[in-house]
């Protein structure tokens, strides 16, 4: 799989991202893609290959195997790296169709046209949304792919030794696991970084939010503030008005 080109695409995000967002881009590429890439393939490499039984009965191994292993962590990491980067592309395809639109109305309408977008790529409108489902997205997934190997391996972890009596196997045989220590840990670390992104998703989504609920209270209050001064304005007006008024009509004394 190249991975680079995914980190390519991804890396476009960066531009319409808050601080949470690059960071966590930085945590995917640096502590998961690369750590998959460069050590966990290899430390899976041989899962099936190592894993030993004491017995000899054809098919035994294989069936144990695929017992324990119903599917290898490996590629559950895969899919999962895929599917949660999968949300992000959302924001620049949003992005990417509102340039188009700006283009085309430019060149319907001229170069000194009314821009239908102040900034592309600044999150108002539509794209805050898109923006936000791809954070819960981002956080479900991970939260998902972390419940379904919780499921699979108990509490993340790789026994020395497991035991099986699945047909063909003759009786309770007793399996190994090859270098389970070393797998412990990069689980371990598997689970421990994807937390770290689900946290940060969490914190974006809660900045995003905060942020828009305090813009909408300053828009809120600037407009009754408005309101007031115009009624203000409009009382003393009225006020100066009668008293014009009064002062014109009241008659003379004559002595």
């Amino acid at each position: 799989m190249n991975w680079g080109s995914l980190q390519g695409i991804l890396s476009g995000v960066n531009k319409y991202s808050t601080g949470f967002g690059r960071i966590w881009l930085s945590v995917v590429f640096l502590f998961r893609v690369m750590v998959y890439v460069v050590a966990a393939e290899k430390v899976w490499g041989d899962d099936q290959k190592d894993f030993e039984c004491n017995t000899k009965q054809p098919g035994c191994e294989n069936v144990c195997f695929d017992n324990y292993f119903p599917i290898s962590h490996i590629r559950l990491w895969a899919l999962q790296l895929i599917f949660v980067s999968t949300p992000s592309l959302l924001v620049v395809m949003h992005v990417a169709y509102r340039e188009d639109r700006e283009k085309k109305n430019k060149r319907k309408h001229g170069e000194q046209c009314h821009s239908l977008y102040q900034d592309t790529g600044k999150k108002k409108g539509g794209l805050w949304w898109t923006y936000i489902m791809s954070l819960v997205c981002k956080a479900v997934i991970d939260v998902g792919f972390l419940y379904i190997l919780h499921k699979i391996y108990k509490n993340f972890d790789l026994p020395r030794l497991v035991k099986c009596e699945l047909p063909p196997c003759p009786n309770v045989v007793d399996c190994y696991i090859a270098r389970p220590t070393e797998k412990r840990i990069f689980t371990i670390f598997m689970v421990v970084t994807a937390g770290i992104c689900v946290l940060l998703n969490i914190a974006e989504f809660l900045y995003l939010v905060s942020k828009r609920i305090m813009s909408e209270c300053c828009v809120s209050g600037r407009r009754k503030h408005a309101n007031h001064s115009t009624k203000t304005s409009t009382v003393l007006l009225d006020k100066s008005s009668d008293g014009a008024f009064n002062s014109e009509s009241k008659p003379y004394s004559l002595n």
